[in-house]
């Protein structure tokens, strides 16, 4: 399989294989707007050359948009093979890429947000990382954890988290959804679900993390999405309208 880098100049023809077909659809307007300003801070977006999920999304850690300390690191954001491009390699080969072009630009490794144990939908799978070489960092609560793949086995700086404290400190009372447009399914899902907690009566704050400042000293480690209620946590993981509404009727909405 061949690889495309995208760029300013094809950025807008290419498809950006996160499961959306249509480039007219909200979410990869909204994925590709946020993409086009993250080039010039050095984020790399390589794909097959296919129109489908094979891809490596990554950016020097001083860039990245979560709460990690990691200089002189290059970050993946995403790493996603599945559907029919699974099982030929393809994950090592978009890996492979990444690490030879993290030392061409002499990082002194990679780090990767995962989860604790087993794989959580839109974190990268640890056992993957582990079998790579990669090697426990830091942990966050409730089940996020921080993985690296130091280039010198002498290396002494390790990545690790800038929160600790997963609290809301926005509003107490309802739900706080904070997101980026990082993630483009943001862009369709977060508007369905302020308008679903309104419907239901269930006071909501919509937060928008548009800044790298306030993604890197946002309370949730993945910042694409992240679900509170009273101020504690719920989950990293988007919600569609039949899931939230489960938590809606777990709340006393429903």
């Amino acid at each position: 399989m061949d690889l495309i880098k995208l760029t300013p100049e094809n950025l807008e023809t290419e498809h950006i294989c996160c499961a959306i077909a249509s480039e007219k659809d909200c979410q990869v307007k909204s994925k590709k707007a946020w993409l086009k300003k993250r080039l010039d801070d050095g984020l790399v977006f390589l794909k097959g050359n296919v129109r489908g999920k094979c891809f490596i999304e990554y950016i020097p850690a001083e860039a990245a948009w979560l709460p990690v300390n990691a200089p002189g690191y290059m970050f993946i954001d995403c790493l996603w093979v599945s559907g029919q491009y699974k099982g030929h390699g393809y994950s090592d080969l978009l890996l492979n890429e990444c690490i030879r072009d993290a030392k061409e630009k002499g990082k002194l490794g990679l780090a990767v947000l995962t989860s604790v144990k087993k794989k959580m939908g839109f974190l990268a799978d640890p056992k993957y990382l582990a079998y790579k070489g990669f090697v426990k960092a830091d942990t966050c609560e409730p089940y996020f954890e921080l993985m690296y793949l130091p280039f010198n086995d002498n290396e002494t700086a390790v990545p690790e988290f800038n929160t600790k404290d997963m609290s809301s400190t926005a509003s107490q009372s309802g739900f706080t959804v904070y997101y980026t447009n990082q993630c483009p399914f943001t862009a369709k899902y977060v508007p369905l679900l302020e308008a679903q907690a309104i419907q239901k009566g269930a006071p909501i704050q919509i937060i928008h993390i548009d800044s790298l400042t306030k993604a890197q000293t946002a309370p949730c480690p993945f910042t694409a999405f992240s679900l509170y209620y009273n101020g504690q946590f719920i989950t990293h993981e988007i919600q569609s309208e039949k899931k939230f509404e489960k938590i809606l009727a777990e709340k006393g909405y429903i």
